[in-house]
This record gives C-alpha cells, sequence and structure tokens, in this order.
C-alpha cells in the first residue's frame, strides 16, 4: 500500500460544527476502509493547516475516490502528498 500525508483546513461549514471533529474523524476514519484506504493517523494541529493525517491506499485510484467523497462533504479542504519510506526511497535512489 502506498501512504499519503493529508493536510487539511476546516471550511467554514467545518468550523461551525468543529465540536463534532472527532466523531467525524472516526466516522471518516471508517469509511476509508470502503475506498481500500486506511487512515492510520490523525492529528489536529496548529499553524498553517488544521489536520495533518496519514493515510495508506491500495493504488492511486482508491485515494483519489475517498478523496474526493471526504472533500465533497463539505468540512475540510485537503491537500495530498504522497509519502515514501526509507526502503521506496532506496529503490528509488538505485535507479539513479
Amino acid at each position: 500500500m502506498a501512504t499519503y500525508i493529508v493536510l487539511a483546513n476546516f471550511t467554514e461549514q467545518g468550523v461551525r460544527s468543529v465540536k463534532e471533529t472527532v466523531s467525524r474523524a472516526d466516522a471518516v476514519k471508517e469509511a476509508a476502509t470502503r475506498y481500500g484506504c486506511k487512515m492510520k493517523e490523525i492529528f489536529w494541529v496548529q499553524g498553517q493547516y488544521d489536520i495533518v493525517t496519514v493515510v495508506e491506499g491500495q493504488d492511486e485510484q482508491s485515494l483519489a475516490a475517498f478523496g474526493l467523497w471526504l472533500g465533497s462533504q463539505g468540512n475540510v479542504k485537503m491537500q495530498t502528498l504522497r509519502a515514501f519510506t526509507r526502503d521506496e526511497m532506496s529503490a528509488i535512489v538505485k535507479k539513479l
């Protein structure tokens, strides 16, 4: 499974119902499995972003479908970054 870092900011809708953010995160974590994804970690953070998650996806299409579904809920806007493990990066640089 590929690993992704998802950076999220609350939308106006998400801020209005911020008291529900933990229960929403639990529901999103459960929903991720329907898309072939697994939310490994979720952090609420201070600074430029409101939430940082670590997500594994069985393939890019699965993660894209999950991200589109999540975005359509209207509570967060996201930026997704492909993350490489040490072993994955080692294999990449060996190709140089």
